[in-house]
């Protein structure tokens, strides 16, 4: 076979830089040079796979950093598949589990997978994604088809997970169809054939299980790409919806980018990393500026105008930015929610107009605010738990970002 032209060889150099860059674990690196090698010579695109199960409604930033790998190895020219785990999703991916996730109904995943892949194409191009749903190979296999997949792998090997172990070792129990969970996921890659899998860190057992199933079945084994997970906004727990630290795609672009201001000066550079789309050697020449004494805060900039800006548009991202310069001043909004109350006869309370103001979501929350001096009547720091408001127009402020123009009468 001849050897490869420069420009082949450079083609092949590049997508191998652009594969590994933040990732945690290329497995096996020497087969995907392989397959990258042989693309480059015959022009034929690899296959690329994601799969993600439509768990919750929404997608967080958390899930982009995988999304981002397949865009950018989307853009050297291979196929990649968006696959929407609506079969495995009954029975709950039990990586990093310490208990049986309840298997979600028919009508959540539905409901679930009709937003996924429109929040997707936000990252991808989807002109040139393939998107396939589990369902399709999976419920044809039948229990004559499970049996014989079940056969191809062993319950000694499927208990070498460390969730698994652990759980085993601690008397917690482990449900017959969660052992289920990694054979499913792993005939996707058989059924795709795919070349190379993306997932987290977490993912890692899975992945390995689909190269070990496309070897029974024949097939090249896909090599597999971890990626980090992206720490949530307190910077200690993985980003996720039930933990509360998560900054939505599709959120308001002021709230998106006050989110991002808000993380600490160390999680910055962790999003640079795994989010940013800047060359390394910028990001890193920005870093040494900042310990040279540059402020920190003209990177966090930076980097929430560019999120934004990838989300929404680079005039949301103007006006964001120049919302949360204004709030950082004591200034009000332009855009701010106006609400009109009734008013009794001896007054409204501050709770009270607080909470109908949509501001709080309790009295309680109102009061504790109150106490913590997070709330300002007029630009004025409230501090009298029984103040009463009376005939007019106040603008309240909960926090830094919470504003409503409030008319009572």
């Amino acid at each position: 076979m001849p050897p490869l032209t420069p420009e082949q060889t450079q083609a092949v150099r590049q997508a191998l830089a652009v594969t590994k860059r933040g990732c945690a674990e290329l497995l096996v690196e020497t087969d995907w040079v392989a397959k990258l090698t042989r693309s480059a010579r015959t022009g034929q695109p690899l296959r690329i796979k994601l799969g993600l199960d439509p768990t919750a409604p929404d997608i967080h930033i958390g899930h982009t950093v995988v999304l981002n790998k397949l865009r950018q190895l989307q853009d050297l020219g291979h196929t990649v598949i968006f696959l929407i785990g609506d079969f495995t999703s009954r029975i709950g991916d039990p990586s990093g589990r310490n208990a049986t996730r309840p298997p979600l109904t028919l009508e959540q995943i539905k409901t679930n997978a009709q937003t996924y892949y429109a929040q997707a194409s936000l990252v991808l191009d989807p002109d040139k994604t393939e998107v396939r749903y589990n369902s399709e190979w999976s419920e044809p296999l039948g229990a004559d088809g499970m049996i014989r997949l079940a056969a191809k792998y062993t319950l000694a090997r499927l208990l070498e997970r460390d969730d698994f172990t652990q759980r085993h070792k601690a008397g917690i129990p482990i449900a017959m169809h969660e052992l289920l969970y990694p054979l499913m996921q792993g005939y996707d890659s058989v059924a795709l054939k795919s070349d190379l899998e993306l997932g987290g860190t977490d993912q890692k057992f899975n992945l390995l299980v689909g190269r070990e199933l496309q070897k029974e079945y024949g097939q090249e084994p896909q090599c597999i790409l971890t990626m980090p997970l992206l720490e949530g906004l307190d910077g200690v727990e993985k980003m996720s919806k039930s933990k509360g630290n998560t900054i939505g795609i599709q959120e308001e672009p002021a709230t998106m980018f006050a989110k991002l201001l808000s993380i600490s000066d160390v999680l910055m550079w962790r999003y640079f990393e795994l989010l940013s789309f800047r060359p390394l050697e910028e990001i890193a020449a920005l870093k040494a500026e900042v310990h040279a004494g540059r402020n920190p805060k003209d990177a966090k900039v930076m980097l929430a105008r560019e999120i934004v800006t990838r989300f929404h548009s680079a005039a949301a991202a103007d006006t964001a930015q120049a919302d949360f310069e204004l709030r950082a001043r004591g200034g009000v909004p332009d855009d701010i929610a106006e609400c009109r109350l009734s008013l009794p006869a001896e007054g409204l309370g501050l709770p009270a107009a607080l909470k109908q103001a949509g501001l709080v979501p309790s009295t309680a929350e109102a009061l504790r605010m109150i106490e913590q001096r997070g709330v300002r009547v007029d630009g004025t720091v409230a501090e009298d738990r029984a103040l009463k408001l009376g005939a007019g127009t106040v603008v309240l402020q909960v926090g830094k970002r919470k504003f409503a123009r409030v008319t009572l009468g």
